[in-house]
């Protein structure tokens, strides 16, 4: 496995961008800076991420997701194994 996590991640299995490998390795993502714990997906080429708007379900149970824009920073939180 290499050191940089992939461009596009969700963490939806139903989605075609889903990866169970990388995330049970453990991805964390900075958004403009900012460590955010809330994301649901992320694009780092097209520079948005979905995060989860509070405690809101959608009619099929999913949490309802924001897209903000900006820079994505994504990274692997256990460096250690890596190494």
């Amino acid at each position: 496995m290499t050191d940089t996590p992939p461009d596009r991640l969700c963490a939806d299995p139903a989605s075609p961008h889903y990866d169970a490998a990388v995330l049970e390795r453990g991805v964390g993502v900075r958004f403009k800076g900012v460590e955010k714990t809330n994301v649901e997906e992320y694009c780092v080429s097209e520079g948005w991420v979905r995060v989860s708007a509070g405690a809101s379900k959608d009619r099929y149970g999913r949490p309802m997701t924001i897209k903000l824009k900006g820079t994505v920073e994504p990274y692997f939180r256990d460096r250690s194994e890596s190494r």
